[in-house]
């Protein structure tokens, strides 16, 4: 028997029935699914009404700006599909999700392209597809486009040292302060057309106002480069839009309409504004099944069991490292009693453990074969997974 991917022909094994399990706490659509199905490999089941349900709340609480969304973090086709007729436009970081979104029928023009690390030809490319709009936080960066997408528009990323959000971004992106003035100055020496400041909060920055901060430095940034004479149009303010993990988190109408406020509080009316959510929307309409495979203990006194799953770090959970993201859990065995787990993936790897420092309440009944759900899983699961790690397969999705 077979579950199919809507719309794209994806074909995922099931292997028996969901009614041999006890009733699961999930709700809605996707209780209904897993009613129905099991999944003999490790599977995201993406409920596309709740991706529509969080797009209309964000852009309402976010307008007039406009949302770009983060295509890296879930690119699922029927997902790119749903926004585009929901209105949406796209921040892409490479060549293949710019591809994706013009074969799900998104307008050239509506596409940015965000990586500050790009190859030149992929710059051709776009440019060639009348993409006009590139990201940079370096010299070099700017030359390149200035060769190969010769009068493009170009914003400048700025780096956030400073971030209350649960996951702060690297240093790898954006340039300090003090450089985003003299690289505009540079954009126009090579012909191009700066036209804003970009940043990123950080990854889940859980209620608004912890934007403050990071929007009192980019702002003063984006006075300074209109005095010095740049006529900046776009502020881009990036993602960090944040999903349920446990921890309470604003709703997403609320959450938009108090950071915009901010905005308008601090670089006034600027013709557009562009948002990237990625997390933010996809993240709660995905559930991932998977199932026990090993609970042990290393030593009969120990408190915390072993329990492994058939899914891990290399397979689609990477945003457990320094358990970072609190994935909630719901299993089928149930049995009113719950103790402390140290959760691991299957792979030949020992850094493939999940939660150890902090470890998960999870039934004392649970065995192998049990099946467990984990939640808010439609975000940065299926585009981290790898292909084939230790002969494990690809994690797969099924939207419905």
């Amino acid at each position: 028997m077979f579950a199919t991917n809507v719309g794209d022909a994806v074909r995922v094994p099931v292997s028996r029935r969901r009614s041999e399990f006890p009733q699961s706490r999930l709700t809605g659509k996707l209780a209904a699914h897993f009613a129905d199905h099991s999944y003999d490999d490790p599977t995201v089941v993406i409920d596309l009404d709740i991706v529509e349900a969080q797009y209309r709340a964000l852009a309402q609480g976010l307008a007039p700006a406009h949302i770009h969304y983060a295509v890296k973090a879930n690119p699922e086709p029927a997902i790119v599909r749903t926004l585009v007729r929901e209105g949406s436009r796209f921040d892409a970081a490479s060549r293949a999700e710019l591809e994706l979104c013009l074969s799900e029928g998104a307008a050239p023009e509506d596409l940015s392209f965000g990586n500050t690390v790009k190859r030149v030809r992929d710059i051709a490319w776009a440019h060639a597809q009348g993409i006009d709009l590139f990201a940079a936080d370096a010299e070099e960066e700017l030359e390149k486009i200035a060769m190969h997408a010769p009068g493009a528009r170009v914003y400048i990323r700025f780096l956030v040292e400073e971030s209350q959000a649960d996951w702060p971004l690297s240093r790898k992106f954006g340039a300090p302060a003090a450089q985003i003035i003299p690289l505009m100055d540079r954009a126009v020496a090579l012909g191009l057309r700066p036209v804003g400041i970009s940043f990123h909060v950080g990854s889940q920055t859980r209620e608004a106002m912890m934007w403050v901060g990071v929007l009192n430095e980019v702002a003063a940034v984006w006075h300074a480069a209109i005095a010095h004479g740049h006529d900046l149009s776009v502020l881009n303010i990036g993602g960090g839009f944040p999903a349920f993990y446990g921890d309470p988190i604003e709703a997403p109408l609320s959450y938009g309409q108090t950071v915009m406020r901010l905005v308008r509080e601090r670089f006034g009316d600027v013709p557009y504004v562009m948002a990237e959510p990625g997390r933010g929307l996809v993240a709660e309409a995905g559930v991932l099944e998977c199932e026990v495979l090993l609970v042990s203990r290393k030593r009969p006194d120990d408190i915390a069991r072993w329990v492994y799953l058939s899914i891990g770090k290399f397979s689609g959970l990477a945003e457990t490292i320094d358990e970072a993201i609190r994935y909630q859990f719901d299993t089928t065995a149930d049995d009113g009693v719950n103790g402390p787990c140290i959760l691991a993936g299957p792979s030949c790897d020992s850094a493939d453990v999940l939660y150890e420092q902090r470890p998960m309440q999870l039934p004392m009944g649970l065995r192998a074969g049990d099946k467990v759900h984990i939640l808010c899983t439609g975000a940065y699961t299926t585009s981290y997974a790898s292909v084939g790690f230790n002969g494990f397969p690809p994690l797969a999705s099924v939207c419905i």
